[in-house]
């Protein structure tokens, strides 16, 4: 029996992986899952609690303790969140914690889910693995224009290094660090619009399924 289809979309921030994703995701009928919601809704808990990010056991607890309405929160997609999650995705047992989850979900029906160890971690037995990126400058350019149309934004150089500082965060940490997974297919946004964007993703999946 054929394998349910499972599309891994990594990369970092502001790459337009999240976009991309749930285009492919409505394109083939297939679930979409941004596991980034995940980490994210996980370091909101924390903040809740008072507690640091960074801390394992407070952490973890809050990981274990989500619930479907945790991921409907409106404050989820803003620069405290964005923090919160960069430091509970640095930690080992929220990792394994959500791990589960993430694989039930793509393991049902299968699925396309974007974050940043999907096809190295979750699913490296994913039939098809894109890993987006743009440039540095491009990235914060968008995030900057993305707080911006939300009515607040820092200076754009603020925004580039805190991108930066999650990058690095992100790329050095000892559990399943930001990389592309070996056979993942390299797709660079920098010059291109969401729509050019989707076309190549699309031309993408098209030609690994044949092989």
């Amino acid at each position: 029996m054929t394998a349910p289809l499972v599309i891994a979309v990594d990369g970092p921030a502001a790459a337009g992986k999240g976009t991309l994703a749930r285009r492919l995701a409505a394109h083939l009928g297939l679930p979409y899952l941004d596991t980034g919601l995940l980490y994210r809704a996980t370091g909101r808990r924390v903040l809740d609690a008072g507690a640091d990010p960074a801390d394992p056991v407070a952490a973890e607890r809050a990981a274990r303790a989500l619930t479907p309405g945790d991921f409907t929160r409106g404050d989820l997609r803003n620069r405290a969140a964005d923090a919160a999650a960069s430091k509970v995705a640095a930690i080992p047992a929220v990792r394994a914690a959500l791990l589960d989850f993430q694989r039930g979900f793509g393991a049902a029906h299968g699925a396309v889910l974007d974050g940043r160890d999907i096809g190295t971690v979750v699913f490296p037995e994913a039939q098809v693995k894109l890993f987006v990126t743009a440039s540095a400058e491009e990235r914060a350019r968008r995030r900057h224009a993305e707080l911006l149309a939300k009515g607040a934004a820092p200076a754009l150089e603020e925004v580039a290094a805190e991108m930066a500082a999650r990058d690095a965060r992100d790329a050095a940490r000892d559990v399943a660090p930001l990389v592309p997974a070996r056979d993942a297919v390299l797709l660079d946004t920098t010059g291109l619009d969401a729509d050019t964007a989707f076309a190549a993703a699309v031309r993408i999946v098209e030609s690994t399924r044949r092989k």
